[in-house]
């Protein structure tokens, strides 16, 4: 049995021991030494940002404000099939001639669509560069999608549906939104829905890069090896002639609503508007839930995620249980979000404020996480939240706030619940 259990978002802005202490130092430290991004807007509202560690290698990518959010129930699953056709050929490269570049390069090159974002990315040698951006410019402008390939990709996302359905992790989650976000954009799948997937053709998928794909909407990020001044050429030139405006209406954000209510076939969720760092937090008081679930033997595992998004996120439990302990891991778990409200010791909050920052700076090992981040939080704030003020807000909490922001989306709310597996 597999359920999960999610609240709202949370925004939240004693070192215990010498260990600890010292821990923090370092961790200050390396906050402090952290190389500054960089942001350049083009004439046509494209942004540049990047972070130079002076490194041999790079990652540099386009993170794309266009997801399945912005889908309909008829186009559901384009901006997915799209990521799909992204690697099948330009009107400058086959296929094959891609892979052999990119081969030839000793790069990696990558995308992938989540509700709110499509990302396409590379990994190269510094010297690189150039020929990283170049052939990202190519792949979103240039792209044949021809028939041939689309009636083969077609295939390929209809057997990875059929896997997607034996991960029961992924189902359970798909199922979580479906009831969360009820009737809205997020509520649907990224895959989409078989009957659409079976109909897209190429002028859906046309009109998706026409409607989307627009300066404004587009970031390019890069890390690792990377020169600013060098990326804004690039940008220049290969994609300065991006369309900044619409021909006609411009798309409107969809609004999603949360939705508590339950869904059998099980996870635990609540609305989580934009208190993240307090969210995060809470993520990492739990150990009295582990030791009640170790004692009990009540389930086989469990974690608690927190799922952003613009303006909204689930915050919540995922556990995987015997149809027999459900009932009871479910009552301890909701009788430790209880005592975030009420009881929470100022250790605790101690313990987990040590825990986030150490787990956000391990996040960050590379040059592909980085960039990650700072596309991310590029389409997410318009910039790219320093580590030293990230670490401010984490200092900020004190238990007083850890219990404030639980009432308010923990206490006497209903929470989404989304199961699959015998009940």
């Amino acid at each position: 049995m597999l359920i999960t259990y999610s609240l709202p978002p949370f925004s939240l802005q004693s070192i215990v021991g010498s260990h600890r202490l010292l821990a923090t130092q370092a961790a200050n430290q390396v906050m402090l030494n952290v190389p500054e991004t960089k942001v350049t807007t083009l004439e046509n509202g494209l942004r540049v940002a990047s972070e130079d560690s002076g490194l041999s290698t790079c990652t540099v990518g386009l993170w794309i404000d266009a997801g399945s959010r912005y889908e309909n129930e008829r186009n559901n699953g384009t901006a997915h099939f799209l990521e799909h056709m992204a690697f099948k050929g330009t009107r400058k490269r086959s296929q094959l001639d891609l892979e052999l570049e990119i081969e030839n390069m000793g790069a990696h090159l990558n995308a992938y669509t989540s509700r709110e974002q499509t990302v396409y990315y590379a990994k190269a040698f510094t010297k690189d560069l150039p020929r990283a951006v170049e052939i990202l410019a190519d792949i979103i402008q240039n792209s044949t999608l021809g028939g041939a390939e689309i009636e083969r990709e077609r295939g390929v996302i209809l057997r990875e549906m059929q896997e997607v359905e034996t991960n029961l992790q992924e189902v359970v989650f798909d199922y979580l939104h479906a009831t969360a976000y009820q009737a809205t954009a997020l509520g649907r799948t990224i895959l989409g829905p078989t009957e659409n997937i079976k109909t897209i053709n190429r002028g859906d998928l046309v009109e998706y890069i026409t409607t989307h794909y627009k300066g404004p909407r587009i970031v390019l990020a890069a890390a690792g090896g990377v020169s600013h001044n060098e990326l804004i050429d690039l940008a220049k030139y290969h994609f300065g002639n991006l369309p900044a405006r619409y021909k006609g209406e411009a798309p409107t954000f969809p609004q999603c609503d949360f939705t508590g209510s339950e869904v059998r076939l099980k996870a635990l969720n609540v609305d989580s508007a934009s208190y993240n760092l307090c969210i995060d937090l809470c993520q990492n008081l739990s150990s009295k839930l582990a030791q009640m679930a170790c004692q009990g033997n009540l389930c086989h595992s469990f974690q608690s995620f927190n799922t952003c998004y613009t303006d909204t996120g689930l915050w919540g439990l995922y556990m995987v249980c015997e149809p027999g302990t459900i009932n009871e891991m479910m009552h301890f778990a909701q009788l430790e979000w209880m005592s975030l409200c009420t009881s929470v010791t100022e250790n605790e909050v101690a313990r987990a404020k040590n825990l986030l920052k150490t787990n956000m700076l391990l996040h960050l090992d590379g040059s592909t996480p980085i960039c990650e981040d700072i596309g991310r939080q590029m389409l997410c704030y318009s910039r790219r939240i320093p580590l030293h003020e990230l670490e401010a807000r984490i200092d900020a909490i004190d238990a007083k706030t850890i219990k404030d922001v639980c009432t308010k989306y923990i206490y006497d709310k209903s929470p989404a619940i989304a199961a699959v597996g015998t009940l």
